[in-house]
């Protein structure tokens, strides 16, 4: 009876800190000073019709190399865990045959998904999209490629080549604005262009290049990962 009280009286105040909030939330009218100095100069500065672009490449520059480096900690992490050691002898996993549908719907539309991914991260700075969800695309064609043939084999080398490729290639660009520009991952080390044309905003494609195929290689390594230890479990068990 006393536990039931307790969590009685929690979700009640639970309850009143959150009328609380919703009762005196007052939405802005209008930008803040950051927002309103973005929004004002980030075209003429960056050069990047995409202005949430402009402000994740360049002017919060560091935020990115953050969160990209954080994303390559998580993948080598998920890959030492599910390392399995597998005794000599033992069978491959037994896997039931995939529809003629599905693998025949992957040679259509990977294709297809690769150079949505490859649009997404190149088209950035002029459409919704960049790096981050331009791999992501990248990485869900892997996702069909290993539904179609779950015994697909991969080159970790390649993959991890292209990996270590663009995370230098960004870091590189990222001191190159330091030495040429004012600042980590200042976009006018190249010209800055025609406004709202593809090649424009000076090196936020490139940058978002190496960003999107760092994602892309990233999250398919983690999913080859699981794949392999799935069925490197798989042939223990048996």
């Amino acid at each position: 009876m006393i536990k039931k009280l307790f969590v009685i009286v929690i979700l009640a105040g639970l309850g009143f800190v959150f009328y609380t909030l919703f009762q005196n939330f007052d939405g802005n009218t209008g930008l803040n000073k950051t927002a309103a100095y973005y929004a004002k100069n980030g075209p003429s500065e960056v050069g990047a019709a995409n202005l949430v672009t402009a402000v994740v490449v360049t002017y919060r520059g560091l935020d990115t190399l953050g969160e990209v480096t954080i994303l390559f900690l998580t993948a080598a992490i998920i890959g030492f865990f599910l390392k399995v050691n597998i005794p000599d002898g033992k069978k491959s996993r037994n896997v039931r045959k995939t529809s003629e549908i599905l693998e025949t719907a992957s040679k259509v539309l990977l294709p297809v998904i690769f150079l949505l991914g490859v649009y997404i991260f190149i088209n950035g700075h002029l459409t919704p999209g960049g790096g981050f969800q331009g791999g992501a695309v990248i990485a869900s064609g892997f996702v069909l490629m290993l539904l179609a043939n779950p015994k697909r084999k991969f080159s970790h080398s390649l993959i991890s080549s292209i990996e270590s490729m663009s995370g230098i290639g960004f870091v590189f660009v990222g001191v190159l604005g330091i030495l040429m520009a004012g600042g980590f991952l200042d976009n006018r080390i190249l010209a800055l262009g025609t406004f709202g044309e593809l090649l424009s905003a000076g090196a936020i494609p490139l940058i978002y290049t190496f960003v999107g195929l760092k994602v892309g290689t990233e999250l398919s390594n983690i999913l080859i990962s699981m794949n392999q230890v799935q069925e490197d479990t798989e042939s223990i068990t048996e």
